[in-house]
């Protein structure tokens, strides 16, 4: 994939009015120079999302999300990043760089995104055209709205229906092969892969159609459901069947609830539950829950309550615990035996299914009745051994507050992690705060006073002794230098995309997000005052290491010249 030119997203988001983008989203309320609202990210009551149009960037001191209108749109809206450059170059008139946009289009894959595409309307053609496919779906209680919404279909009886209606060119055949809608038998002979089975289009996030379910309508015929395989378009553990239609049905998704089958998702968006996705046919995966909480703060599974379906669950928590950063929640519910989601939100209505999730087993409950569930704690070996068992998948959990409560719950089970009495405890001594310490926070006053004001790097001239000096956030100080010199005109929002994907990112975004005490006319001299004593310090470092050389080796007649006149210049700026 080709890479946008810097100065193309630096323009782009300085022509974007920030806090127009978010406030058509958000309810924003001004106060001074920013706009507040409730976090659309985590649920919260008093509001600590703030958004600053002079900075152009967005900021909520309780979750911790932030970034600029690209990212708001790729976390809100739920767009790619080439989809969110897009949807913000539409708004302000700008054109992707023809280069980039062809270069970004690979025409392999437009061609098998055109041939499932072509598939799909066909599918939808024949269901129209069959008594038989469409009295299945009457009978399940599905309507015609929402036959159109999941773009449901019908595969014909016969070995060869699709590949006529397609075309039987050879190189139409071989992509038909390859995005997995036939299959080759022993002979080599190549026949439709779905044959007399209703369709359910699986669609990636973007709405293209990737791949396709079908269920059989004889029930003597099988296997039941059938999916695509495999092929370069579609993974199966990276994908969630329905959640094209969630991000089109939602605004703002509160929740997902992952349930099992297509039919199971179709139901609870037919009475008014539109947050069901579907895992297609596998256990969930890591890629499963990034993806899941991607989308939304609270994640709802549902799976039978017999044997198979507590192993799925605790597959399900496992992929999950290393994602539960604080404000994210996961929680399970088990059915009635006999029951599905489809049956019961048709016999319950959605009230009812709503009161069933409302009552679901919390992840910290589940965790410890699953890890305990043949351990005897009223022993001190069974505590042993849920320790064990437990302390792997709980060091797997983020930093933060949940992570905390889950290692404090072990404790009070076990006993294991309790604390010395207080007496017991050896008392640390807090040591004063060292040079090194007081020089680190000169850095990141230069670089906090950057990310309020970025043209205040154009007022240094190079030669930047300060380079050489070694401390903590110099190298990334002269980067944001050097970056601001080379795009004169950047704002803090583009200066924080430019390290949107590096670790320093989330430092920065405090560091900008920050209201600086004093006057901002002040900045300035503040800003060149400080880099002069960081200029002084890499001047005493050069002289501490000639003086060192000097005692240990001696110094020659170069190393001479240079300290004379570093400590003539000491001894001038000190005057």
């Amino acid at each position: 994939m080709a890479r946008i030119p810097d100065a193309f997203i630096d323009d782009l988001l300085a022509r974007t009015d920030i806090v127009e983008l978010i406030g058509s989203r958000v309810p924003l309320k001004r106060q001074g120079r920013e706009y507040s609202a409730r976090c659309p990210f985590h649920d919260e009551r008093s509001p600590s999302f703030t958004v600053s149009p002079t900075k152009q960037f967005y900021h909520c001191f309780g979750c911790g999300a932030h970034g600029t209108a690209i990212s708001f749109l790729m976390n809100y809206d739920r767009l790619e990043f080439i989809d969110a450059i897009d949807e913000l170059a539409k708004r302000v008139g700008m054109e992707i760089p023809r280069d980039t946009q062809q270069r970004n289009i690979n025409p392999d894959s437009q061609d098998q995104y055109a041939a499932l595409e072509a598939a799909s309307k066909f599918f939808q053609r024949q269901l129209a055209l069959s008594e038989k496919a469409r009295a299945y779906f009457e009978r399940r209680g599905v309507d015609a709205d929402t036959w159109a919404r999941f773009g449901l279909g019908y595969a014909p009886d016969g070995f060869s229906a699709l590949r006529d209606a397609l075309g039987t060119d050879e190189r139409r055949m071989k992509l038909l092969e390859r995005v997995g809608l036939f299959s080759r038998n022993d002979k080599g002979h190549v026949y439709d892969k779905f044959r007399d089975r209703v369709m359910f289009p699986i669609h990636d996030r973007r709405g293209r159609t990737i791949a396709f379910g079908g269920r059989v309508l004889d029930p003597e015929d099988s296997p039941k459901y059938l999916n695509s395989p495999e092929t370069a378009l579609f993974h199966k553990g990276r994908e969630l069947y329905g959640l094209w239609q969630v991000r089109q049905a939602n605004t703002r998704i509160e929740r997902l609830i992952v349930v099992e089958g297509y039919m199971d998702v179709i139901a609870l968006f037919q009475h008014g539950i539109p947050q069901a996705v579907a895992t297609l046919g596998t256990a969930t995966t890591p890629d499963h829950a990034e993806l899941l909480f991607r989308n939304a703060p609270d994640v709802y599974f549902c799976f039978d309550g017999d044997a198979a379906g507590r192993r799925a669950a605790s597959k399900a928590m496992e992929s999950v615990l290393p994602r539960m950063k604080d404000g994210r929640q996961a929680f399970f519910l088990f059915l009635p035996d006999g029951e599905d989601p489809d049956s019961l939100v048709r016999h319950e209505g959605a009230s009812g299914f709503d009161t069933r999730l409302q009552h679901a087993t919390p992840l910290s409950q589940f965790f410890y009745d699953d890890m305990g569930k043949d351990v005897n704690l009223s022993t001190l070996d069974g505590k042993a051994r849920l320790a064990e068992r437990a302390k792997p998948l709980l060091a797997q959990i983020p930093d933060g507050a949940f992570g905390d409560l889950m290692r404090q719950r072990l404790t009070e089970i076990t006993g294991v992690g309790a604390r010395a009495p207080e007496s017991q405890t050896p008392q640390v001594r807090k040591r004063p705060a060292s040079a090194q310490t007081q020089k680190r926070s000169l850095v990141r006053g230069v670089i906090a006073l950057l990310l309020q004001q970025p043209a205040l790097a154009l007022e240094l001239q190079p030669p930047y002794t300060f380079n050489a000096l070694r401390q903590p956030g110099i190298p990334l100080l002269a980067e944001l230098i050097a970056l601001i010199r080379d795009r004169p005109e950047i704002t803090v929002g583009a200066l924080l995309e430019h390290f949107a994907e590096r670790e320093e990112s989330t430092a920065l975004q405090k560091l900008a997000s920050q209201a600086l005490p004093g006057e901002e006319s002040l900045w300035r001299d503040e800003f060149l005052d400080a880099m002069a004593q960081l200029e002084k310090q890499t001047l005493q470092q050069r002289i501490d290491e000639l003086l060192a050389k000097q005692r240990e080796a001696g110094l020659d007649d170069h190393d001479k010249a240079e300290l004379r006149n570093l400590l003539q210049t000491r001894l001038q700026t000190a005057r």
